[in-house]
């Protein structure tokens, strides 16, 4: 009997063996099959592709930083004295080598980039809605973007944010900074100027200076002497179109080189929103650049009480508005 045992050993090794292969098959199987029907038809491997938003689609598709050139060079570094810091893309890079930029100046030493007026705007502003627990999940709306100074500020405190910026070398600075800071998921950008007609916009860009483009040739102008001036059609839309009405905005930020009045004009519907649900309200009010796209500080002034902005305060050249209630 314990001969015959020993004969059949191997043959019941064999199929425990074979048993376990088909049990391990089985499991690999199941685990493959349950990964395939929990990934999404259509999956996006760019997360700037599309916002996290109630609206299913954008009426203009958003830049697309994953087949955006890189630019170069990239210098960037994190911005100094911010409660919530972000890291930034220098766009400015000054006459080099001859006069660099003062931030190059200040890597070169050691030193953060200096912080921006904007960013510590941006940061106090919400950070107030923060505290008070206020439309916390509300949306920020960057006009003028640059290279991204306000929308930043505002993601690094976990605001989702929807930035409009014409300058395509201004918009590489934005994917750098997008990238940078891991906010793809937070910061949607558009390569379009927010107005009050959706089609073409003719736009003045200055080559050196990309912080002074504008619509306006005179008003790109005005803080900068330039020699080489390249006027070029870019998309424009009115921000109306964009955001839609079931969407909550707590802050819009407009610095347009004096185009500001359109913007306002094109996002009526949005400003026209009941007290609390009104968006904060930050824009450039420099009277000569505004007259310099024919438009002023009492016109827009105007407008906006009669969409129910009774208290505006001046902050330097910008304006700060809000609704009552």
């Amino acid at each position: 009997m314990a001969n015959a045992w020993k004969r059949d050993k191997p043959t019941q090794f064999y199929q425990s063996k074979t048993i376990c292969l088909l049990i391990t098959s089985t499991l690999l199987f199941l685990t493959f099959f349950v990964y395939l029907t929990n990934q999404p038809s259509n999956p996006n491997p760019n997360p700037n592709l599309f916002f996290k938003t109630q609206f299913p689609f954008y009426p203009i598709p958003p830049f697309d930083c994953l087949k955006c050139p890189q630019s170069h060079p990239v210098i960037a570094n994190l911005v100094e004295g911010l409660k919530y810091p972000f890291l930034y893309s220098l766009s400015d890079l000054g006459t080099l080598p001859d006069k660099p930029h003062k931030n190059i100046v200040r890597m070169l030493k050691g030193k953060l980039f200096r912080k921006p007026d904007i960013s510590v705007t941006i940061q106090e502003v919400l950070g107030r809605f923060k505290k008070s627990g206020e439309r916390g999940n509300g949306l920020v709306v960057d006009v003028g973007a640059n290279v991204g100074m306000a929308s930043f500020a505002a993601a690094a405190m976990g605001f989702r944010v929807l930035a409009f910026e014409p300058v395509f070398e201004n918009l590489q600075r934005v994917c750098d900074g997008i990238y940078f800071n891991r906010v793809g998921d937070l910061v949607t950008v558009f390569n379009a100027a927010a107005s009050d007609h959706n089609g073409n916009i003719t736009f003045h860009k200055l080559v050196g200076r990309l912080d002074n483009s504008a619509v306006s040739a005179t008003g790109a102008k005005m803080a900068f002497k330039s020699n080489e001036e390249i006027a070029l059609q870019v998309r424009s839309i009115p921000l109306d179109e964009v955001i839609p009405e079931s969407e909550p905005v707590v802050l819009i930020k407009i610095d347009v080189q004096g185009w500001e009045y359109h913007v306002l004009k094109g996002a009526s519907k949005l400003l026209s929103r009941k007290g609390s649900e009104a968006p904060y309200l930050i824009y450039e009010e420099d009277e000569r650049l505004l007259q310099a796209s024919n438009s002023s500080a009492k016109e827009i002034r105007d407008f906006l009480h009669s969409v129910g902005y009774s208290h505006c305060t001046q902050h330097g050249t910008d304006a700060h508005c809000t609704k009552s209630g």
